[in-house]
């Protein structure tokens, strides 16, 4: 079986301009039209009567797959565009065809099924191109965060949805993400912190504690509390604090931002031989 070089979703052609070979016409036609008459009228009544019904339609089909083979109706091509990092070989045994496959005789619902069960496969669009091309159109899953969870890095999706992968870390820098419901409430925190692009850039991971609080690690290492509700506003007030104030440079541990009308700090221990009150070499900075 020829699987053909991938294209990139945009750059493949409309379907009905693919190229296409005459369709025979002439004895599929006859079968086909047999199929017709035997379905139609007193004659669907007196076969379902004499109990044949299912035995003449098993014949039909048989004999609908061995004039398409025999008239070309057979499977030498699968054509498919949109892959990027499931390997063409999982797809070709997700499929489970192969060269000479009568066309008429590939399930589409059943490979759609498959393909969509492989782990980088969001969707998975199948269709027969007579005479002889199986043409699948796939949406791959990108990476988005990483989940932790016992201990054990596992890469998601924008939809919380986790991709299996033996190596995870190789998508990565991304942020982290603790929390047993973080998948499902991650693509909503992200897209807020992107609001605040460089002080997102700085988020390392992120813990959800319940169903809707979290709290944020910085890579100077301060952690920020952020609160359950009207979190966008806390998120702003936090970004202002550190354009004028480098409030995440200085010595600190926590920075709680529950609170609408007020911010709670604790500071970290200091290091010794060092100044209490800064990171940033000692400058002493009111918070």
């Amino acid at each position: 079986m020829r699987f053909l070089k991938r294209r990139a979703p945009e750059q493949s052609p409309p379907v009905a301009q693919q190229r296409r070979r005459p369709f025979p016409t002439a004895a599929v036609a006859a079968v086909l039209g047999a199929a017709t008459l035997i379905a139609g009228g007193g004659g669907a009544y007196w076969l379902w009567h004499e109990g044949t019904l299912a035995q003449t339609g098993r014949a039909i089909a048989a004999r609908i797959w061995t004039v398409g083979s025999q008239q070309g109706l057979a499977l030498e091509n699968v054509d498919v565009v949109g892959r990027q990092r499931q390997s063409t070989a999982s797809i070709l045994a997700a499929l489970g065809v192969k060269r000479g496959t009568p066309m008429l005789e590939i399930d589409l619902a059943a490979a759609q099924a498959k393909l969509q069960a492989l782990p980088w496969v969001r969707r998975a669009d199948v269709e027969r191109q007579l005479p002889d091309t199986l043409f699948i159109h796939l949406t791959e899953r990108e990476p988005f965060a990483f989940w932790q969870r016992n201990g054990s890095l596992s890469l998601i999706d924008r939809d919380g949805t986790v991709i299996p992968t033996a190596a995870p870390a190789q998508y990565g820098p991304r942020i982290v993400l603790v929390g047993d419901d973080a998948p499902a409430q991650a693509a909503t925190l992200i897209d807020m912190l992107a609001t605040e692009p460089s002080l997102a850039r700085r988020v390392n991971a992120a813990v959800l504690y319940g169903s809707g609080r979290w709290t944020l690690r910085f890579n100077t290492g301060v952690e920020v509390a952020l609160p359950g509700t009207e979190v966008s506003a806390a998120w702003h007030r936090l970004a202002g604090l550190e354009a004028q104030e480098q409030i995440l440079e200085r010595n600190i541990a926590m920075i709680d931002l529950r609170l609408p009308d007020r911010m709670v700090v604790r500071l970290a221990p200091a290091a010794p031989g060092k100044s209490p009150t800064a990171r940033n070499g000692g400058k002493d900075k009111s918070s």
